[in-house]
């Protein structure tokens, strides 16, 4: 169990106001991590400080939409804070459209916010590192990028490119010391999740928790899987992708 503990090492948890990058950053800090909170609203992520264990947390806001600016200031962020050991890139938007509603605007927006900003968070993570320390990179993708789903698909491709992308910056990064790997999760209760639920009739609902033999997931459940993943614990897997989905692919 030494291996999942975290002291000493700071982590950047993107997308921490609330979710699965809320979980996350409460069990890092639980294993005793310094978690830097990324997020767009202050006053969202300061709750969640409010919620981790004692030790040296930091809120940041950066705009990661701007990708050309995302490794200048992951640089200056290492320059003021320390070394950076850890990235959970949870930060990520879902938007069903049919393909009969297809348009390019649509397509650029999901995948620059999803993919772009990954890849941006993994130049800048792995720019003037020591690499003497290893380092570990957890990207969030879905199982929406494993499966089909209707008028989901340009969302789904997002997320199967990130999956795609954790193989080739594992790859990649191997030589910075740097491992990647990512998680898949099925549905879990969060607020993106409510607002697919508002989207969809009772019955398309009910057809989606049908598909899940453990039921639908928490948070915490994901927080797991990319605790383990960032660990010490895992210092042997690289570039996986890691089914977090309550039996819904054996299903």
């Amino acid at each position: 169990m030494k291996a999942m503990q975290m002291h000493g090492q700071r982590v950047l948890v993107t997308g921490a106001s609330a979710g699965i990058g809320r979980a996350s950053a409460i069990m890092l800090a639980d294993l005793g991590a310094s978690v830097i909170l990324h997020g767009r609203d202050r006053n969202r992520l300061e709750q969640t400080q409010k919620r981790l264990a004692d030790g040296q947390h930091h809120i940041v806001t950066q705009d990661l939409s701007d990708t050309d600016a995302i490794a200048p200031w992951l640089q200056t962020l290492r320059q003021e804070q320390g070394e950076i050991r850890g990235l959970v890139h949870c930060a990520g938007i879902q938007e069903t459209k049919s393909i009969r509603a297809f348009d390019q605007a649509f397509f650029d927006h999901i995948m620059h916010t999803n993919l772009a900003s990954a890849l941006a968070l993994a130049k800048g993570f792995r720019v003037k590192r020591d690499r003497k320390q290893a380092a570990s990179i957890v990207l969030v993708s879905s199982i929406a990028g494993l499966i089909g789903q209707p008028a989901n698909i340009v969302y789904g491709a997002s997320k199967a490119a990130l999956i795609s992308a954790t193989r080739g910056l594992a790859m990649e990064l191997l030589r910075d010391n740097i491992r990647v790997n990512a998680v898949a999760p099925a549905l879990v209760e969060t607020e993106m999740a409510e607002k697919t639920r508002n989207s969809m009739t009772d019955a398309q609902y009910q057809h989606i928790l049908d598909q899940h033999p453990m039921g639908i997931g928490q948070p915490e459940d994901v927080a797991s899987a990319i605790t383990f993943l960032l660990s010490d614990a895992a210092r042997w897997i690289n570039a996986v992708c890691l089914p977090v989905e309550g039996g819904y692919l054996a299903n």
